[in-house]
């Protein structure tokens, strides 16, 4: 079968909500892009992922006419909790900053996306493979076959690399014109999903003498929970008593108790921080989690990506209506500055409230002195709400 040649204005890898969201904008434009995706549709609605939308990923995605199913079936969470030491501190974004967070899981996200773009006709080829990007000085060029066999040449204007954390799209970018930030967290997640009823309205933060815990929510019967784990944690030597136990000493206390039932699903999830920089090169623009991952505590990868997503199309936009590269030329700089506001965040929070493997009686001590410090301060608590609901987007 004969490779076929293809053409477009920007060719997109990666069809989770980076990818489908910019495209959505581009279509919205009257600009062409193709998408190209390894996984199949069904493999990416499954994936389990976060679940906290900052108010401006809320606004992109009803303002751009994606769905605003998010308001009807997310949850607007008001604040967050921060326990320890046995007691809660409610943390009102409302009062702080006059803004509030959605609870509206990432596959929900996905599965808006992918029905928009196919109720608008949009190309979006999943279950690609033998994918290989070239030429990012010139037209950039993608080579893959499609799920029937059929070899294809697509040939764009610019390659959008949004193929998230095992991004194919960022090791074309040669070494000597990138760096690469790591940071490795000696400490993971177990999480589970149970039936229970909600334990909360809003998430808790749980630092304890035995490790961080967080009890967030999915549904009225389905809770998702996290507790600090070793990143080798076995999930098959835990069973369900075992592991309410554990929820138990890290949460309850001063008259709370987690609503418990069964555990349908356990996983654990390691972490670390990463930045590629910078997130372009010649014709190629990296987006979402192939140019940067955070922890997850402080719940801003999906939020980065959408807001990537958004910079980026202005520049497109800017670029196709005008000719002026100046929006696409400013895009890594202006995408980075969040970045690096996000990773500080995450970075601030994890160590705020994890136990630190091998800490001495100074350092716990000092934690729970860091803790207080927010809590006890105004200022403390709004620059908490302000970076948890998200920074005004320049």
């Amino acid at each position: 079968m004969a490779r076929k040649t293809i053409t477009t204005q920007v060719a997109i890898m990666g069809a989770g909500p980076a990818g489908l969201m910019l495209s959505h904008l581009l279509y919205k434009a009257g600009i062409e892009s193709t998408v190209i995706e390894v996984r199949s549709r069904e493999e990416i609605a499954a994936t389990v992922r976060a679940g906290i939308l900052e108010h401006g990923s809320v606004n992109l995605l009803v303002d751009s006419g994606v769905s605003d199913r998010v308001l009807r079936d997310g949850d607007e969470h008001q604040g967050i909790e921060l326990r320890f030491n046995g007691e809660s501190h409610h943390i009102d974004f409302s009062d702080l900053v006059g803004e509030s967070v959605y609870l509206y899981a990432q596959t929900e996200v996905f599965k808006d996306l992918a029905e928009r773009r196919e109720l608008d006709g949009g190309d979006v080829r999943y279950s690609c493979s033998n994918t290989q990007a070239s030429e990012f000085a010139g037209r950039p060029v993608v080579q893959f076959t499609d799920s029937e066999g059929q070899e294809f040449e697509l040939q764009a204007d610019f390659l959008v690399g949004a193929d998230g954390s095992r991004s194919h799209c960022r090791f074309q970018v040669p070494e000597a014109d990138r760096k690469w930030y790591f940071h490795e967290y000696p400490f993971a997640w177990f999480g589970i999903l149970t039936e229970a009823p909600k334990s909360s309205k809003e998430l808790i933060y749980a630092n304890s003498e035995h490790g961080f815990a967080l009890i967030s929510q999915r549904s009225d019967d389905v809770q998702r929970m996290y507790f600090q784990c070793d990143p080798k944690e076995n999930v098959g030597e835990w069973d369900d008593d075992r592991i309410w136990a554990e929820f138990r000493r890290r949460v309850n206390g001063n008259g709370f108790e987690l609503k418990e039932g069964p555990v349908i699903d356990k996983m654990v999830l390691p972490f670390r921080s990463f930045v590629h920089a910078p997130m372009r090169h010649g014709n190629l623009f990296l987006a979402g989690d192939a140019a940067h991952t955070v922890p997850p505590t402080g719940a801003k990868g999906l939020n980065l990506a959408l807001n990537d997503v958004k910079v980026l199309f202005e520049g497109l936009d800017n670029y196709f209506k005008s000719g002026s590269t100046s929006l696409l030329d400013s895009y890594s700089d202006r995408a980075l500055e969040r970045v690096w506001k996000a990773q500080h965040f995450s970075y601030w929070m994890t160590t705020m409230l994890h136990h630190v493997p091998g800490a001495d009686e100074f350092g716990r001590a000092r934690q729970l002195g860091e803790l207080n410090s927010v809590i006890s301060s105004r200022h403390g608590r709004a620059y908490l709400a302000e970076a948890y609901t998200g920074w005004p987007s320049k």
